[in-house]
């Protein structure tokens, strides 16, 4: 429905399709509509009907020809009231007398509440409120009522005022929308007068007070559409120059190509769109009765040109479920349900520039029954085209988001390192945790807990637990780029290591079992990083430092439930990223930190553009030409007083 018109739609051949309207109405006894027939035409009433006809389509427009404006005194061809039309159209569809469609179309139209007319009474005429107070009466709050305790309400007569006259609202809710303010001479509310008041109060009339320069002009903006919006192709073909780094990549139907992934709280989404240069691997729970299958991989992906690449898909059956089967209810005697579902996928894009090359795709099904929880995992990972599985980069040159930090260890014959924190499984036991590398830009905490018995001894469980953490930590040397170039040294920074603090005593609490200080349970890995510079717009981002430090606790064995030989001991790994300007900023002169700095608005209650604000054009409480003309005057005054008081001055008396 747009205004006074409706549209509809006719599907099939109207080739000798008369299409008529009736209105239609009720039976006052029963209230049963009347059934029209062939024998309409194309108005009724204050309707008309116009058909377009196509081959296979037509469109009926049913428009209102009356005027829906409210009546005015003496006026006709008005409402009357403000539901304005009620009433029931049948649009019939027949071929030689023969009915073929009907549709009921039911009307209720309200009058316009837009006047067009001329308007004889007098409107209100609202002042510009730059200069006057918005409202007279802000306690005034129903229109044509008398509202209470407000006693500049003009609605309000004197026989009602009479019964809250001594309970009115005061302040500028009640009316005095112009209240003396502090500055004017005139002015008896400060209680303690400084003895400098009568110098420096104005003079000034309540129509000019400060609470005007409030008035704050809105601005109209144009409302934005959300990012993760597809902006409609007009036409198909070459939609993209290319991609960047972070945009959703795009299948050959303009939609995104989505991959089961994480949300912030921690669910799986299946359709979550896939980013381009981005690297993830997840894993997600499912069951028989929820498990829902992703997109086709038939789906074929556009390069970033316009051209789109089918996916090279291999398929590859999990014969022992052991690993992704996590958990299983007790299972009946009977039948079990069983399905056979994908367990893991495995997506290699290729890329070179902004164009995706090739897409590799390695998918593992298997078995799945009734009751069992499946841990399903997907994985990412973008390789350059001219890169090996040896030799992936980082980036080109300065690191990107979501990529591996490069570690090398320059001090041996096989350069190769790695920068990895824990990725706990099962128990969370360090004994069974893999490892993971540190991806740049990605905060990260992980940890696991180790075995430790009651006669353990401290200096072993503090070996034990830094051998543990160095694990993680298998480089000398971190890569400044993402290409860094292990034959060219001046490309790593070399990681800077606080060694933990080893105690000379066996047990610092003397001779107690079960208690062991300073054992450096957690190891903290700081890097500094910088934007550089920029390469096609894309900042590129480098590595300026790498520190390894560790932090102590006092373990101390404690007992679960029942007390056994055995206790935990946790141990994390964190990683902190820190972005720090490319350069140094200049330092501030002397005189800018004691001029500027101590009379700066921010800090202080008085500063330079308060102290001269009389004289510069912000001030309109007096012409600016008198401003000027005083403030000379009296900075000559200054001056003059300044001459006169140096005791050369006197000489000359």
């Amino acid at each position: 429905m747009s205004g006074r018109r409706v549209n509809l739609l006719f599907l099939g051949n109207s080739s000798g399709v008369n299409f008529s309207m009736f209105l239609s109405p009720r039976d006052e006894e029963t209230g049963i509509l009347q059934l029209a027939n062939c024998s309409g035409s194309e108005r009724a009433g204050d309707w008309n009907l116009n058909v377009t006809r196509g081959m296979n389509i037509s469109k009926l427009t049913i428009s209102l020809t009356r005027n829906l404006q409210l009546c005015l005194p003496n006026a006709t061809d008005c409402c009357t009231a403000p539901l304005c039309v009620v009433e029931t159209l049948q649009v019939l569809a027949c071929r030689d007398s023969v009915m073929l469609a009907r549709l009921l179309v039911q009307a209720e139209l309200y009058a316009s509440s837009s006047f067009t007319g001329n308007v004889s009474e007098n409107a209100t005429i609202i002042p510009n409120q730059v200069f006057q107070p918005l409202g007279s009466c802000p306690c005034d709050l129903t229109a044509g009522a008398c509202d209470i305790r407000c006693c500049c309400d003009q609605e309000c007569t004197p026989d009602l005022k009479q019964l809250f006259n001594e309970s009115c609202f005061t302040g500028v809710f009640g009316g005095d929308v112009n209240p003396p303010f502090d500055q004017l001479c005139s002015s008896q509310s400060m209680e303690c007068i400084p003895d400098w008041f009568p110098f420096l109060c104005v003079q000034s009339s309540l129509n000019n007070t400060p609470f005007l320069g409030y008035f704050y002009h809105g601005s109209v903006s144009t409302p934005k559409g959300p990012s993760f919006k597809i902006p409609l192709q007009t036409s198909p073909g070459k939609l993209f120059t290319g991609y960047s780094q972070g945009d959703p990549i795009m299948t050959e139907e303009n939609e995104y190509f989505t991959i089961p992934q994480q949300s912030m709280a921690g669910q799986c989404v299946v359709h979550a769109p896939v980013a381009y240069l981005q690297d993830f691997d997840v894993r997600c729970l499912t069951s028989l009765a929820s498990y829902e299958e992703g997109l086709p991989h038939d789906v074929r992906i556009n390069s970033g040109t316009g051209d789109f690449i089918q996916q090279n898909v291999v398929y590859g059956n999990i014969s022992d479920t052991g690993k992704f089967i996590t958990e299983s209810e007790s299972l009946p005697t009977a039948e079990v349900l069983c399905q056979n579902v994908t367990f893991a996928e495995h997506y290699t894009f290729i890329w070179k520039d902004k164009n995706i090359e090739q897409v590799n795709v390695t998918v593992f099904l298997g078995s799945l029954c009734d009751g069992e929880i499946l841990t399903q995992r997907f994985t990412v990972q973008f390789l350059t085209l001219e890169s090996t599985n040896t030799t992936e980069l980082s980036g080109n040159p300065g690191y990107q988001v979501g990529k591996p930090v490069r570690a090398a260890n320059l001090n041996a014959s096989d350069t190769s390192g790695s920068l990895n924190i824990w990725q706990p499984a099962g128990r969370g036991l360090c004994t069974s945790a893999a490892h993971t590398p540190v991806i740049f830009g990605l905060d990260s905490l992980s940890g696991c807990t180790l075995e430790v018995g009651i006669d353990e001894d401290c200096s072993l469980l503090r070996g034990n637990v830094t051998e543990k953490l160095n694990s993680l930590i298998q480089a000398t040397h971190i890569g400044k780029r993402g290409n860094s170039s292990h034959s060219d040294p001046s490309d790593w920074v070399e990681i800077i290591r606080l060694d933990p603090f080893n105690s000379d005593t066996n047990v610092s609490t003397g001779s107690f079992k079960g208690i062991c200080a300073d054992i450096p349970a957690n190891l903290n890995i700081r890097i500094i990083f910088a934007e550089v510079g920029a390469v096609q717009g894309i900042p590129q981002q480098e590595i300026l430092a790498v520190q390894i430090s560790y932090s102590t606790v006092i373990w101390q064995f404690q007992c679960r439930l029942t007390c056994e030989n055995t206790s935990f001991l946790p141990i994390t790994a964190a990683v902190q990223f820190i972005k720090v300007p490319a350069q140094q900023p200049i330092p501030m002169t002397r005189s800018q930190v004691n001029y500027w700095t101590e009379f700066d608005c921010n800090r202080n209650d008085v500063c330079w553009p308060q102290l001269f604000y009389p004289v510069t054009r912000f001030y309109t409480g007096e012409p600016y030409s008198q401003c000027l003309a005083k403030g000379l005057s009296l900075a000559f005054l200054v001056l003059l007083a300044a001459i006169m008081s140096n005791p050369w001055f006197s000489k000359f008396w």
